[in-house]
């Protein structure tokens, strides 16, 4: 059985200015001792998931119980076996019931007790509201909402148009808020999302037309669920794929259409591990090689005119393997591993023609926009720095600012790693 395939380019659907330093060395997935919430958790991954990512299964596994972990896998974001060509070959099928499976195993191989797949698709859509799963769930320590579209998700579990919890979706609802772990990738972590879920959309078509409710054929217009997915987590917008894909313009301006203040835009193989979501103590954690990043729009202001839209005054920190964020208070927590930087080196900032990794740029290179912003973060040659969008009608140039409340953080001493409240302006040329 092959992995599931990664997305397509297509429809799928900073943080405060105070930095401190953590105290304690260890993140939380030093400890290999089962966690014990009081309120449950989710660890949302932004896509790609690899097969031996063991700190990111590892504390999926710990959080549900570690060695008798029970970990309930819904693959009801794949299409169904009937969808499949290839639903009879267990080297190539890509659907529900296979992708389950291969899921199941993966969690077994690094740990659990039992990992099983809930057997939920749009072809069996009524068992979401069959008391048989419902007694597996309830068997279940923790969940795992594998990607693909996340709106087969709002038709399975959320009944649709009705946008009410299934029963199956009303036993998990309660499992969290006992204490047990919920976690997805890709599609299974923005259906964790509160309202305005993005549902599809490239960045620079987003800047260009802006947003509209709804579920779009198209696969660049920047579309979003106004009633949302399963609402686990309330406190900002879920992105997925980011850097790999672009999609910082995007989330800017979806987040602005739709009035909210922060964005929680996850990268590839990496996970944001959020304790007690929806409470005052939410509180993360960052565990993997590629990062978070954490788009503020407190102080943004966006403008609309002739020429085209404009955002002015968004925050952009991008936190790393180790760092602490409380969203209550907008509040990142360094790990103590890097140290501030102070930069040495006097080499300007590289030109950026393409910042959002345009998927027509034949040339266009992955994490563009977090490429400039740490080549600026970098140098004392400069304290701002502009990038294009590779296309033009009109092309817009993202500004990046030191402003006051920027720092910058470094494990070897020259480079920066973590950013934390880099000014972001975009406007159209």
């Amino acid at each position: 059985m092959r992995a599931p395939s990664a997305p397509a380019r297509r429809t799928v659907l900073a943080c405060g200015l105070a930095v401190a330093l953590l105290t304690a060395v260890s993140p939380a997935s030093a400890d290999s001792r089962p966690v014990r919430n009081q309120a449950g958790s989710l660890v949302l991954i932004g896509g790609a998931l690899k097969e031996n990512n063991t700190q990111v299964y590892g504390e999926i596994i710990k959080r549900a119980g570690g060695p008798n972990a029970r970990i309930g896998v819904i693959t009801a974001a794949s299409v169904p076996e009937s969808q499949d060509p290839h639903a009879g070959d267990p080297d190539l099928c890509s659907n529900s019931a296979c992708n389950g499976s291969y899921y199941a195993d993966l969690f077994e191989r690094h740990g659990a007790a039992d990992a099983q797949w809930i057997p939920l698709d749009t072809d069996h859509v009524a068992d979401a509201d069959s008391d048989a799963v419902v007694e597996q769930v309830n068997s279940m320590t923790g969940f795992f909402f594998g990607g693909g579209d996340q709106y087969r998700y709002v038709t399975t579990l959320l009944r649709g148009d009705g946008h009410k919890d299934s029963k199956v979706l009303a036993a998990i609802r309660a499992k969290l808020a006992h204490g047990a772990v919920v976690s997805g990738s890709s599609a299974g972590a923005q259906i964790v999302s509160g309202p305005d879920m993005v549902s599809g959309g490239e960045s620079y078509e987003a800047l260009r037309d802006g947003s509209a409710p709804g579920y779009f054929d198209d696969p660049t217009r920047l579309g979003y669920v106004p009633r949302g997915g399963f609402g686990f987590l309330r406190s900002g917008l879920v992105d997925t794929h980011t850097g790999a894909h672009g999609r910082e313009g995007r989330a800017l301006r979806l987040a602005s259409d739709t009035g909210h203040d922060r964005v929680y835009a996850l990268e590839e193989n990496t996970a944001l591990v959020v304790d007690r979501p929806g409470t005052g103590r939410e509180h993360m954690t960052v565990l993997g090689p590629q990062g978070v990043t954490v788009l503020d729009l407190r102080d943004a202001r966006a403008h609309d005119s002739a020429n085209g839209w404009s955002l002015r005054g968004a925050r952009y920190s991008h936190l790393t393997d180790g760092d602490q964020y409380d969203a209550r208070t907008w509040t990142p927590r360094v790990h103590p591993g890097e140290r501030p930087l102070v930069p040495a080196d006097t080499t300007p900032v590289p030109a950026n023609a393409d910042v959002f990794h345009s998927a027509a740029d034949p040339d266009g290179i992955p994490y563009s926009f977090r490429t400039t912003a740490r080549a600026l973060a970098s140098t004392r040659a400069q304290n701002s720095a502009t990038a294009t969008t590779y296309e033009t009608g009109p092309r817009f140039t993202v500004s990046f600012t030191k402003a006051h409340g920027f720092a910058a953080f470094t494990v070897d001493g020259s480079s920066a790693r973590t950013v934390v409240g880099l000014r972001i302006d975009i406007a159209p040329r």
